[in-house]
């Protein structure tokens, strides 16, 4: 039978209750209470909270290299249109918001980590109506940034068709902390022994990843980037299409399958690793089985925008 604590017995409880993970936490802020905190057996979320309950919020991942905070103000103007799509809004305002990332990010006093902003529906009740919830959450996590060695991306990624169908485009366009078709991507991928999967709409054409965005380089030298219509608008691959516009032909357009073995490059984009090459697909080989290019050259362009344009912390 569980007993039944005081006060101050649960959060004694709570403060000797080691937790998963926790030595990656640096840093968090949850908008009830109003400051920085960082011992992570304190970052709790509140059991009411939709966000926990039904996955009803958003989110956005920012990293920090070099003491530099990355594309900020484009994962901030992703997350309000995100909110827009659930009808949410945070308890603050969106320059309040940006500041409190930037606090988070220093109070972790480490070069380089990653930031999780989370806005949910707010702690109220346990139905699915917002009406319970009077105050929106926010929650913000500054924790490690595990970078993969150079080696991974000299030598390539390989992916495969994942059996889980990409989202409702008016699901894929919005950032929800509902993520059970991403997390059944990824553990696919683990199964299978691939690094990536790639998800694929009702008409065959391909989507994106389980948390990134995918382009190839055609034989004829264009950069081809699927369309948005069922994925999630990446703020690096957009930044990518933005410092490579001058020098490279670029298109959006439907890519199905057959597309991907014809091609000279396939590329991913994603916040924590820039830009990688897949080498192989379905074990069937890309171009000449090694990073072309094109791949390279996008990747140096994310690390040198870092460099000249992050926010210093």
């Amino acid at each position: 039978m569980a007993t039944v604590c005081d006060t101050e017995e649960y959060i004694s409880k709570i403060l000797n209750s080691r937790r998963a993970g926790e030595r990656d936490v640096l840093a968090f802020y949850e908008h009830r209470i109003g400051c920085i905190g960082k011992n992570p057996r304190l970052m709790l979320l509140p059991m009411d909270d939709h966000l926990a309950h039904r996955g009803d919020g958003v989110f956005e991942n920012i990293k920090w290299v070099n003491g530099k905070l990355y594309q900020l103000d484009a994962h901030i103007e992703r997350m309000k249109q995100s909110v827009k799509g659930l009808h949410l809004s945070p308890p603050c305002t969106w320059e309040k918001l940006a500041e409190l990332a930037v606090d988070v990010a220093r109070a972790a006093e480490t070069p380089n980590g990653l930031l999780r902003i989370l806005i949910g529906r707010g702690p109220g009740g346990f139905s699915i109506d917002p009406k319970e919830c009077p105050v929106s959450s926010l929650y913000i996590v500054a924790y490690q940034l595990k970078q993969k060695p150079e080696e991974w991306f000299e030598k390539g990624a390989t992916a495969f068709r994942s059996s889980i169908p990409a989202k409702p485009s008016h699901m894929a366009r919005v950032k929800s902390a509902n993520y059970i078709p991403n997390v059944l991507m990824k553990r696919e991928a683990d199964e299978r022994g691939y690094d990536f999967p790639f998800s694929f709409d009702a008409d065959d054409f391909i989507a994106e990843g389980a948390t990134e965005n995918i382009a190839l380089v055609t034989q004829q030298g264009t950069l081809l980037v699927p369309e948005f219509s069922n994925a999630l608008v990446g703020t690096t691959i957009m930044r990518a299409v933005e410092l490579m516009k001058d020098d490279i032909k670029i298109e959006f357009g439907p890519v199905r399958e057959d597309d991907l073995y014809k091609a000279k490059e396939v590329l991913i984009f994603g916040t924590s690793s820039d830009c990688v090459s897949i080498v192989r697909f379905e074990g069937q080989p890309i171009g000449d089985v090694r990073p072309g290019p094109v791949s390279k050259e996008i990747r140096r362009r994310l690390q040198e925008d870092l460099e000249a344009n992050g926010l210093p912390l």
